[in-house]
């Protein structure tokens, strides 16, 4: 499977980019994907959600009423669940929620992803180039001429890149990683994923 190769000024070189169909070309399964995103943002989660269980209510410990004789339901300690300023029953505590995913799975989720993007034309091989300096307004030119402005773009390189990073950085609908921090989510999340050259023969490399 080939496609064809554009420069930053959203020419086409001419030349072409061979996408393996091991890699591009699959029968996605949506149960690995489905996994494999479900750890990815598990493990992006805090976990660090506390609430007081009454053992742990600084209050008194004296009985507020006599047991029998007030009409209403008997009630020894202050810190109760049911009286306002007492403890919660059952309340989340702090608690890891990552898990375990083969490794196996996650490679098959991530050609799933790739194999989505490409069956519906929405990987873009754009040819290698960098900024010498840091500047968002001829970052969107790019953006403009690649025709992804309004699209929610991945933008794939080889190594990173710190002033394409900070270039992007406070554009909307655009992240900048580097290939060996691709994953199923940000694939997925994604409208259009584009890839530089030399990115695209490392995550081939990396997958096959």
């Amino acid at each position: 499977m080939k496609v064809p190769v554009f420069n930053t000024t959203g020419e086409d070189t001419g030349k072409k980019a061979e996408l393996k169909k091991s890699i591009f070309g699959i029968e996605p399964n949506n149960h690995a994907i489905y996994l494999d995103v479900k750890q990815y943002m598990a493990t992006s989660r805090s976990g660090t959600h506390k609430t007081k269980e009454r053992s742990e209510i600084v209050g008194s410990t004296r009985k507020i009423k006599r047991q029998k004789g007030t009409g209403t339901a008997r009630a020894g300690s202050i810190k109760s669940p049911i009286f306002r300023g007492g403890g919660r029953s059952f309340g989340p505590s702090p608690r890891n929620y990552s898990f375990k995913l083969n490794k196996k799975v996650k490679q098959l989720a991530r050609k799933s992803a790739l194999s989505t993007k490409s069956k519906d034309n929405n990987i873009v091989v754009l040819e290698d180039f960098s900024i010498d300096t840091p500047k968002t307004k001829e970052f969107n030119v790019i953006r403009k001429n690649l025709n992804i402005i309004d699209k929610k773009s991945l933008l794939v390189l080889p190594a990173t890149n710190k002033n394409l990073y900070l270039s992007s950085r406070n554009l909307q609908n655009i992240k900048v990683i580097p290939v060996s921090h691709m994953n199923t989510y940000d694939i997925m999340n994604a409208a259009v994923i584009v890839f530089l050259e030399s990115s695209l023969d490392i995550l081939q490399k990396n997958l096959s």
